[in-house]
């Protein structure tokens, strides 16, 4: 029997979480998430994890598995979901994968390259010089060591370049095989044993942007502060550069006050909301419906998929 594994995308605050849980019911199957800030349990009110009724509606795997202390990558993700679903597809021909995390959609659906395992000691000698020398340390360095990879994030993806986390993996993978970290991209992907259905919602911008203000607001009002400021004396660990922590950490900082806070966190949620649509928009396999589409027309489509496929 064919396998096929359902996927929702689509901005932040778009309904997701509701339509996963429609569909998961319908077709009496498991969700799995991948929303990468959902994973860690001590962020829960600022990552809109579902709630307990939510929870208790359908089976979710990745939601609070990890801890913001441990050191889990997209890779590891990729290599545990995998598994996960080979498990659920042995009982059930559906799965839901749903978030709006586009980097972890794509790591199940199509697979990454295969990187060398790098030594620990290679990485905490670049976590080192970084701390030291600063992002403009790893931009040099890339520069050096892989030209070509460097040039091609310029050209099309820039913001990556002061992502720490994303350059000290390029520079310690260059330094680790004494290779460019370009000469390993584009091999051979892993194949995958299911067939995706990929589901897409969308609204105006104003009417997401409007979803988006309302969910900060409700944020607020369950205590994410309150939640922030636990977080806060470990703010610099990677999980917790997340909009909606960041600009409260500077407002405990007294950088920002907490109505200023409040409102980037409002506004970075919207520019981030544009990027999930930028990245998900590329994939022309998606069928896009509006928000409120009606959900027996989302399952009537998928039945019609489903069927031109067995």
């Amino acid at each position: 029997m064919a396998k096929f594994l359902i996927t929702i995308v689509g901005p932040t605050a778009i309904g997701k979480t509701a339509l996963s849980i429609a569909l998961a019911q319908h077709f009496k199957c498991e969700i799995l998430s991948c929303d990468s800030r959902q994973f860690f349990k001590e962020m829960s009110i600022g990552t809109a994890v579902p709630s307990l009724e939510e929870l208790a509606s359908a089976k979710h795997h990745f939601i609070q598995n990890k801890s913001i202390f441990d050191n889990y990558t997209v890779g590891d993700f990729e290599k545990e979901a995998i598994a996960k679903l080979d498990e659920l597809f042995l009982v059930n021909d559906y799965v839901i994968l749903v978030g709006g995390s586009g980097l972890y959609v794509d790591a199940i659906l199509k697979g990454f390259d295969d990187f060398p395992e790098i030594d620990a000691e290679v990485r905490s000698a670049i976590n080192a010089d970084y701390e030291k020398l600063g992002i403009e340390y790893l931009q040099d360095k890339l520069q050096e060591l892989d030209r070509d990879y460097f040039d091609k994030i310029t050209a099309e993806n820039p913001q990556t370049l002061q992502n720490p986390q994303r350059m000290m993996r390029f520079v310690e993978v260059c330094i680790g095989t004494a290779k460019p970290y370009s000469s390993f991209i584009n091999q051979k992907k892993n194949s995958r044993s299911f067939t995706p259905i990929l589901i897409g919602l969308e609204a105006e911008r104003a009417i997401i942007y409007d979803r988006i203000n309302q969910r900060v607001d409700s944020m607020m009002n369950e205590g994410l502060l309150a939640e922030a400021k636990e977080l806060f004396q470990n703010k610099e660990l990677n999980a917790l550069q997340t909009v909606g922590y960041r600009e409260l950490f500077r407002f405990f900082d007294g950088e920002y006050t907490l109505d200023f806070a409040i409102e980037e966190i409002k506004k970075n949620t919207r520019r981030f909301s544009k990027r999930q649509l930028t990245w998900f928009k590329r994939d022309r396999d998606t069928k896009w419906f509006d928000y409120l589409e009606k959900k027996e027309n989302i399952i009537n489509y998928m039945h019609q998929f489903t069927n031109s496929k067995l």
